[in-house]
């Protein structure tokens, strides 16, 4: 038995067929409103369980995607998805949110739950967390490099899924804000508007800065393999079943180091040609690429070639099946497969008038399977008494065997609970609204700024600063950065007992790896936006894992903010240029790499409008919206805590627009009410 899989991506049932028919061992599809594709056609309750069950009579596993954010209006639907994917059978979840999360271990405790991509594992801390909560696979984030991958394989024992072949996200994987800010189409919920592909420049004047070539990892899956990663994905439910047939029979040949045809790899969809820059460590210009006219046309030339690989079915169940003629009794057809067998009972046998019933011609009758998954390997033939049956009564015992033995073995194994979903009571504020100042350096700071409840400062800033930093009044809350991939881990363990020894032991943490990093030194948590925090559960998931409190997401309107039950204190950015994308490749390199960068650029949108791009250490990149967000005149009773969150603004700049924070002030200049007052689709 092989010991890793080509997963496949399905949008709709052509892909289905393209995936299974061309020998992928699973396939990842929609169900309902909650996958990260909203916009792929999807299978509905019908369709579901019919796919599950071509799929499996295929011998291909299933796995359906639950990978968005989720709003508390939608809780009863998503428990109701939940019951309705148990129902088909299908051999595990995909899931992002910690609702999600909940609901399907309530709901479904059998069925096995894959951590999405969009959890943001991307070290080995996080990959050890997730383990520990009970998945059974993690999805890892698409900009690891092979040794990253490699760390984090010899770190946990759970499953790993890694992309080899479709789309680069430019945004590192969870961490991209752009399209909801810009277009009201949250990534995160499933519509993204893919506002990257569009024509930013960078500062050096390089176009479609924002856009990298697809990745392509076929030459070096063998590497992959033999370190043990279990799932081989390919990205694309969006596009065409021709794709679908090209990736997965391209990743077949590859796996058996065989030759694979790259030049209709590349024809059926690529931009400006592949990439693997991430996978070894090379983020440089040549992982630019963006979708010309050439590439668009250069399809039409393969698709009747590609579509000839999927055409003809697949019959991959061998069969044993028997034929009784008993006298002046029914005649009976036993079929057995994969550990099944059913019996059916048909027509009573007749004395023939010439010769009786053929063993030849019997089983001639019994093997036409075509239009079913199964092959015949066994026959046999019961004819004591020299009767004969007609082929019409032989063809229905066949097709009730065929059918019965497909029910039992496409019958759901796993348990569904109809559970009642658990009270959260609704959320109080209490001892009134707090604020909370977080600076990108420590030179913003100034003594105005006093009246806080915490300061937010980079843990690198606190280390850098730490005389002047010991005689700010507020405590200090340290922020461990958005991104930390494994070479970085143990620096910022160093760096975490470095500040415990000046007295500070808060730290803000956004993403699942960084919150094992600051629980294993025994730090007070507070959760930042990195965490996607839309809905009461996932709140309340994280009270369970000893959060003091934490930031929800600014992707939630002030309807969807009042909503939120439950206990853990929470907070809102009401000021910021906020994030809208991290970025490991840096768009602002040149082909000699960073020169004399500042770490403070900008890039340029087709609009002409520029947007502040911040380096960190070299190590990630953070595109901010080009203009602040602010909400601090507005009723923010459902919160207990304000976060201002300063990046590109002066010290003095600062001081004025916290002083008109809490004084329930507007401020002047261009800003937005960022999605406030908006709600996402």
């Amino acid at each position: 038995m092989k010991d890793y899989e080509i997963l496949a991506p399905v949008g709709a049932q052509e892909q289905l067929l393209a995936a299974a028919r061309c020998g992928a061992d699973a396939v990842y599809l929609g169900a309902g409103n909650f996958n990260a594709r909203r916009n792929a056609e999807n299978f509905n309750e019908d369709s579901l369980k019919q796919a599950v069950n071509y799929c499996h009579l295929r011998n291909v596993k299933v796995y359906v995607t639950l990978n968005t954010l989720i709003f508390d209006k939608e809780i009863d639907d998503l428990y109701e998805t939940v019951a309705l994917i148990a129902e088909s059978g299908a051999d595990a979840v995909i899931v992002q949110d910690f609702a999600a999360f909940e609901a399907v271990k309530k709901n479904c405790p059998t069925m096995p739950l894959h951590a999405s991509t969009q959890m943001a594992v991307h070290n080995v801390s996080g990959a050890k967390m997730l383990e520990k909560l009970g998945f059974s696979r993690i999805v890892l984030a698409r900009e690891l490099s092979f040794e990253e991958i490699k760390a984090i394989r010899t770190a946990v024992g759970t499953e790993l899924e890694v992309f080899v072949h479709g789309a680069h996200c430019m945004g590192a994987s969870g961490n991209c804000y752009l399209s909801a800010m810009l277009g009201e189409r949250s990534g995160n919920r499933g519509l993204c508007a893919q506002g990257c592909r569009l024509n930013w420049i960078s500062q050096h004047g390089r176009e479609y800065a924002l856009s990298l070539k697809d990745m392509s990892y076929l030459d070096n899956i063998n590497d992959l393999k033999n370190i043990g990663v279990e799932s081989f994905k390919i990205e694309g439910r969006m596009k065409r079943p021709e794709y679908v047939a090209a990736a997965v029979t391209s990743l077949k040949k590859a796996l058996e180091k065989a030759p694979y045809d790259k030049d209709t790899l590349r024809s059926v969809f690529s931009r400006n040609g592949f990439t693997d820059g991430y996978l070894k460590a090379k983020r440089d210009l040549t992982m630019f690429g963006y979708r010309s006219k050439e590439d668009v046309t250069s399809a039409s030339g393969v698709l009747k070639d590609l579509c000839a690989l999927y055409k003809n079915d697949i019959h991959p169940i061998d069969a044993d099946i028997s034929l009784t003629l008993p006298l002046n009794e029914p005649s009976v057809l036993t079929m057995k497969a994969n550990g099944k067998s059913v019996k059916v009972t048909g027509d009573i046998a007749e004395t023939p008038r010439n010769s009786p019933l053929s063993e030849g011609i019997a089983r001639r009758n019994v093997a036409k399977l075509g239009d079913t998954s199964f092959s015949l390997r066994n026959f046999d033939f019961q004819n004591r008494h020299n009767l004969t049956l007609s082929a019409s009564s032989i063809n229905a015992l066949r097709r009730e065997a065929c059918k019965l033995l497909e029910e039992a073995l496409t019958k759901s194994a796993h348990t569904i609970n109809k559970t009642t979903l658990p009270e959260i009571k609704p959320h109080i504020q209490e001892n009134g609204l707090k604020y909370r100042v977080r600076l990108e350096k420590f030179s913003q700071y100034s003594e105005n700024l006093q009246s806080t409840e915490f300061i937010i400062l980079p843990i690198e800033e606190i280390i850098n600063y730490k005389e002047e930093i010991s005689v700010i009044k507020p405590e200090i809350i340290a922020e461990l950065p958005s991104l930390i991939y494994p070479a970085n881990e143990e620096k910022v363990r160093i760096s975490l007992e470095k500040i415990k020894k000046l007295g500070i032991n808060r730290i803000a943490a956004g993403n699942i790896g960084a919150i094992k990093l600051a629980k294993e030194q025994g730090f007070k948590i507070h959760g930042s936006h990195g965490l996607n925090i839309t809905n009461s559960r996932a709140l309340s998931y994280y009270e369970k894992l000893e959060l003091e409190d934490a930031a929800i997401s600014f992707e939630l309107s002030e309807k969807a903010i009042k909503s939120l039950g439950g206990n853990l204190r929470r907070g809102a950015y009401i000021y910021g240029y906020l994030p809208l994308m991290l970025m490991r490749a840096c768009p602002q390199k040149t082909e000699t790499g960073c020169g004399k960068c500042s770490g403070l650029t900008h890039l340029t949108d087709r609009k002409n409008i520029d947007f502040p791009l911040i380096c960190h250490n070299k190590e990630f990149a953070t595109l901010h919206n080009s203009v602040p967000m602010y909400i601090g005149d507005k009723n923010l009773s459902a919160i207990d805590f304000a976060t201002l969150y300063f990046t590109v603004e002066t010290k003095d700049e600062c001081k004025k627009i916290f002083k008109n924070a809490i004084d329930g002030n507007n401020i002047t200049g261009k800003k937005t009410n960022g999605l406030y007052s908006r709600e996402l689709l």
